[in-house]
């Protein structure tokens, strides 16, 4: 069995090295250099009784596919070969006429009540199928979610690593004028489609978090005329708020990556630090004590480290703490002011927004500082949150001006595939959730 290979370089760019004409394994390797797209053919699934969603299953996958920067489609009209069913064997010189590294071909259909899609992937210069056919079904309402899992499969196999595109985002809905914004909670699949709303523009809401498994958020609500947070189920929308210390005001919160706690600031008489409950409610425990303004802490994948930010040094910067508390080390080193860090899932990279020279930027840096890249710029960007893989960033952007407005933004880790997430309002403070199960 051909197998395509994902090597990882330390720098984390991306170059596709394809030769024209190669018989060995397609490989696509990360490392310094351009970024030349994986040419594929995807030919419209066959109808087996599915009618229009066959194409409408092939153009998701296609959008999935295409929308990371590391494939390119072939245009339908440029195919020689036409499958007339899911078995017609493949003519591969037809498809190396054209140039395709890869090709996916497969069929839609209809059995007892949901529908079925099948597919293939194949490499088109190996002249051979890569791995087994496989087939996958689901109600006509979740049709897709079985195209984003399907698209998931097929980057998986070519990358080597795991898919994002059967995912959700938890986002702040906005509406109205720039100086009276009305905003509530709102859930999307991960390219901006099945939008629904989680809650009423009645109370601000702030910071939304989902819990590792993807079940609950975290979020910050003024519903008592004070900053409190507030846990909601996703399957049903009830929420409860959590337990306070009189007095107080509780915000930024974020699940540990067990889900069985939860890391927040809590300020009182005007100082901010950072504390720990468990999501049962059990006892309060202080992590930090000082007397700077502590907040938007971040677990690393394992639980053993918290990243948050600081104006402990005199300037807002980013800190790394032992999970338990303890003296914190400061990582960010470059000019400006640093915020909102949140650690990459893969556990290698730490997240930010940067304000330099009255611009802000979305970057990355190594755990301990090192090898800082700036991602994006421009006039407002702030709060990133990570894909289940570790490979793309989304963030908000915020256009200047009286009529200027908040959208979300996607970006990989190379900084070079930048794009609005489509069809959606004004929108912020996006918290991309787990893959479904």
């Amino acid at each position: 069995m051909v197998r395509w290979i994902l090597a990882a370089a330390a720098a984390l760019m991306l170059t596709t090295g394809l030769a024209a004409a190669q018989q060995g394994p397609l490989r696509i390797e990360l490392d310094e250099g351009v970024i030349e797209p994986l040419p594929y053919a995807l030919p419209s699934f066959v109808d087996e009784g599915a009618g229009s969603l066959a194409s409408q299953i092939t153009r998701v996958i296609a959008d999935d596919l295409s929308g990371t920067g590391l494939f390119r489609e072939i245009p339908e009209g440029a195919h020689i070969q036409r499958f007339g069913s899911f078995d017609t064997p493949v003519s591969y010189a037809d498809w190396q006429a054209i140039n395709a590294q890869a090709l996916i071909n497969g069929s839609v259909g209809m059995s007892g009540g949901k529908v079925v899609v099948k597919f293939r992937l194949h490499d088109v210069y190996g002249n051979t199928q890569l791995g087994d056919g496989q087939q996958l079904a689901a109600s006509p309402q979740s049709w897709r979610r079985l195209a984003h899992k399907v698209a998931d499969v097929i980057y998986a196999r070519i990358t080597g690593e795991s898919g994002y595109f059967d995912s959700r985002v938890v986002y702040v809905s906005e509406s109205g004028p720039k100086g009276q914004r009305q905003k509530r909670l709102a859930i999307m699949d991960y390219d901006g489609e099945n939008v629904n709303y989680l809650t009423d523009s009645s109370t601000i809401v702030l910071a939304p978090r989902f819990s590792p498994q993807g079940d609950r958020i975290l979020y910050t609500t003024f519903e008592t005329g004070f900053p409190r947070i507030k846990m909601m189920s996703v399957g049903n929308a009830a929420g409860k708020l959590l337990p306070e210390v009189p007095g107080t005001m509780t915000f930024s919160p974020r699940f540990s990556p067990d889900g069985g706690s939860i890391v927040y600031s809590l300020e009182q008489n005007g100082n901010t630090d950072l504390y720990r409950m468990s999501v049962s409610g059990g006892s309060v425990e202080r992590l930090t004590n000082s007397p700077a303004i502590e907040t938007a802490p971040s677990y690393s994948p394992d639980g053993s480290q918290i990243v948050f930010e600081s104006d402990r040094s005199g300037t807002q910067q980013i800190y790394v703490m032992s999970a338990s508390g303890g003296e914190p080390v400061r990582i960010s080193n470059g000019d400006g002011r640093y915020g909102t860090p949140v650690w990459s899932p893969r556990g290698d990279l730490i997240a930010f927004t940067k304000q330099s020279g009255g611009r802000f930027f979305i970057g990355v840096m190594r755990t301990d500082g090192s090898e800082e890249r700036d991602l994006t710029a421009s006039y407002l960007d702030e709060g990133p949150t990570w894909a289940p893989n570790g490979r793309v960033l989304m963030f908000t952007r915020e256009s200047p001006g009286a009529a200027g407005a908040a959208k979300m933004y996607t970006v990989d880790i190379t900084g070079r595939n930048l794009k609005a997430v489509a069809g959606l309002g004004g929108a912020s403070d996006p918290t991309w959730g787990p893959l479904l199960p």
